[in-house]
């Protein structure tokens, strides 16, 4: 885990996440917005460690193979550290779920009052959270992430399902 060391700081990250292009169809305007966003942000500050594997920084590749989530990571060069796939069946009904309120709260910010909205986002952040959680969890052992990387991963599995 990070012990808080500029040393650390430069080595347990990210720099580079890409998602394969063969796993993604075209999307809405909003979830491009949203994918594009959350890499910026995963990019800009994360915790990423691959624990008892080579020290960072990493580069990482997401996909979907085999109704699998595949976890490419590289180091800065994009040169391969380690590979593994990690099953998406226990994150099917939390994607499912946020789709729908994601869908929901798009259309709400164009006609819906803010007592609507709020409670529509407040709704697709928790079920976010929730999907931040299980993803730690699944993780462990291979990955060592912080909430907030965490998070940005989820949108992006969400991303790499949103074919709309």
């Amino acid at each position: 885990m990070d012990d808080g060391t500029d040393a650390s700081k430069q080595t347990s990250r990210l720099v580079e996440v890409t998602l394969d292009e063969r796993s993604i169809g075209r999307n809405t305007p909003d979830v491009e917005h949203e994918r594009k966003v959350a890499i910026f942000d995963l990019i800009e500050e994360n915790h990423f460690e691959l624990p008892g594997k080579a020290a960072g920084p990493y580069t990482l590749q997401l996909s979907i193979a085999e109704n699998r989530l595949v976890f490419a990571v590289g180091d800065a060069d994009a040169g391969p550290i380690t590979s593994f796939m990690l099953s998406l069946s226990p994150f099917r009904r939390l994607v499912k779920d946020y789709f729908l309120v994601c869908e929901s709260y798009y259309e709400a910010i164009k006609t819906a009052p803010p007592s609507r909205i709020e409670a529509l986002d407040m709704g697709r952040r928790g079920l976010h959270d929730e999907g931040s959680r299980l993803l730690t969890e699944r993780l462990a052992g291979k990955i060592e992430v912080d909430f907030d990387t965490a998070r940005r991963l989820f949108t992006l599995i969400c991303a790499l399902h949103w074919k709309g």
